[in-house]
């Protein structure tokens, strides 16, 4: 059997990733099988039979894809719930990912209660299967604190198979299999961090995640922390993070391959329990907040992929962590810090905490690692789900070369965005203060809320700053009810595979070789042609 595994924990489901998953009896290996109807109805009796038989004949087959009626999908049980067939929709909107993903990982969910090992064959065009195998990934989460389940030598595995239709119907090769193996471990990495909660994940914890992936890369991580980081000018993270118990931290991985040609920063949001501070949230809206450190497990569970994956840019993975505590020495409304980029800032909402930290990383990755592009991801805003909703993450940037990037690269992904009104001119006075040079909460809440709260990240590296910024607020999509989703992983390397060895992520990449600066010149023949800006 070829392809690779990402391994579970707790008696999670192990995935494996395989060009053939081989035959075998329904009984002892349960079979999903799922796609659009139009992709289920190419597929040949031949190459299901072998998963299927003797349980199911193909007359029984053809009747179930007769009786499948997506609206918007759709399932057929061939045999008990031992075989099922399950059909996406046929056709999206213009906004949503050509795969499906959320209803892909919807059906999985809801065809994969029964706990033994089994087997699920995906039906898709090239072009969507790693969005749908992301998709696949989220729908098997690894946090539980569950009992009674079995033990870790009891893993259950997955067997993921691809059949292709259309353009470029052949079998998966061993780097694409990798690719995708990479990306799932990415993903359910990201997804545990944020579902661990924080008396597990505390900013400790994280530093740990973040140093075992250091590991397996070679890479030592940078740590300033504490006392050095007010020391050091970081008044944001210091600030935040000053009343908990574990010290807050700014942690870079650095990944600095030869004949790189730019650099480029991701700068992920840690903030590893939000109280909202001393302007403290409810009872009803403070439960969920471990989530609040979702855009830097994006940051690490894509970082990893990356670089396995052959980045071939200067990376560097910033994780601005704190927990936002209550205390004696927690900061008060009123109160004025002054940031890494020089600007002081009058705190009039403690709650209004993430925009800070991210202040200081990107400004650091301006000021200090001499960044090209700089992106930020952060579960930044609670408006962010009123403005784009609880799938699209919103989007901001300098660029409008990279919103339209970042968009199709969410559609190549599954991980959507959606672009919000980019207008600093209009929005910023929204933080005018008469004591700093600005206050860290909008006065009009009415007024473009999510916009605004990129806007003060920005602030920090200046309007005028001459790179790429790319800010990506996830607040929403990082959950689906009571789980994490990893979102954020799928996007980066999707929006950045031009600039690593993989074909399937040069493939669904929209930045690359013929990327179009704002001047107009194309980048075709420059002669540092993986040159994204």
């Amino acid at each position: 059997m070829k392809g690779g595994g990402a391994g579970g924990g707790d008696g999670i489901e192990r995935l494996l990733f395989t060009a053939s998953a081989g035959d075998a009896d329904p009984q002892s290996r349960p079979l999903l099988l799922v796609g659009q109807l139009p992709n289920l109805q190419k597929i040949m009796w031949s190459q299901v039979k072998g998963k299927l038989e003797p349980r199911v004949n193909q007359e029984v087959w053809q009747a179930a894809l007769n009786t499948l009626n997506p609206n918007p999908i759709d399932s057929c049980s061939l045999w008990l719930d031992y075989a099922v067939v399950a059909a996406l929709p046929s056709k999206i909107s213009r906004h949503n990912s050509p795969a499906s993903t959320h209803f892909l990982t919807r059906l999985i969910r809801n065809c994969s209660s029964r706990r033994t090992n089994r087997c699920i064959v995906l039906v898709c065009e090239y072009t969507e299967v790693f969005a749908s195998a992301c998709a696949l990934t989220r729908a098997f989460p690894l946090f539980t604190r569950r009992t009674g389940l079995p033990k870790q030598g009891e893993k259950l595995t997955v067997t993921v198979e691809f059949i292709l239709v259309g353009e470029n119907a052949n079998p998966l090769t061993e780097s694409t299999l990798a690719c995708l193996l990479s990306a799932a471990e990415g993903i359910r990495i990201a997804a545990r961090i944020v579902d661990t909660p924080c008396n597990e994940m505390n900013t400790d914890d994280f530093l740990a995640e973040i140093e075992l992936v250091g590991s397996e890369l070679g890479i030592i991580p940078t740590v300033i922390r504490g006392e050095e980081l007010n020391d050091r000018g970081f008044g944001g993270i210091y600030g935040v993070g000053k009343a908990a118990l574990t010290p807050p931290a700014l942690a870079i991985l650095s990944h600095k391959p030869e004949d790189a040609t730019q650099t480029i920063a991701w700068v992920g949001k840690g903030i590893v329990y939000d109280t909202g501070g001393l302007s403290i949230k409810s009872k009803t809206c403070m439960p969920g907040m471990k989530r609040d450190c979702g855009g830097a497990a994006a940051v690490l569970g894509a970082f990893r992929a990356a670089v396995k994956q052959g980045f071939k840019e200067n990376l560097h993975a910033l994780f601005c962590l704190a927990e936002n505590a209550v205390g004696a020495n927690a900061t008060r409304p009123d109160d004025i810090h002054q940031l890494y980029s020089g600007k002081t800032v009058e705190v009039n909402n403690t709650d209004a905490e993430g925009r800070l930290v991210l202040a200081d990383g990107v400004s650091y990755a301006s000021k200090d690692l001499k960044a090209d592009i700089i992106l930020d991801i952060a579960t930044l805003t609670g408006a962010q789900g009123i403005a784009t909703g609880k799938y699209h993450a919103g989007l901001l940037t300098n660029s409008e070369e990279w919103e339209r990037a970042c968009v199709k690269a969410g559609q190549n992904s599954g991980d959507l965005v959606q672009p919000m009104v980019y207008c600093p001119e209009l929005h910023f006075s929204e933080f005018t203060s008469a004591v700093a040079d600005m206050k860290n909460f909008v006065a009009d809440r009415a007024n473009a809320t999510s916009s605004c709260a990129g806007l003060f990240i920005e602030a920090h590296i200046g309007f005028d700053w001459p790179g790429v910024w790319v800010h990506i607020d996830m607040a929403s999509p990082v959950h689906t009810g009571a789980r994490a989703t990893g979102y954020g992983v799928a996007l980066l390397l999707a929006l950045f595979g031009s600039a690593t060895d993989d074909a399937l992520l040069n493939f669904i990449s929209p930045v690359g070789v013929n990327f179009t600066t704002e001047d107009g010149n194309s980048m075709k023949n420059c002669s540092k042609k993986r040159r994204l800006v």
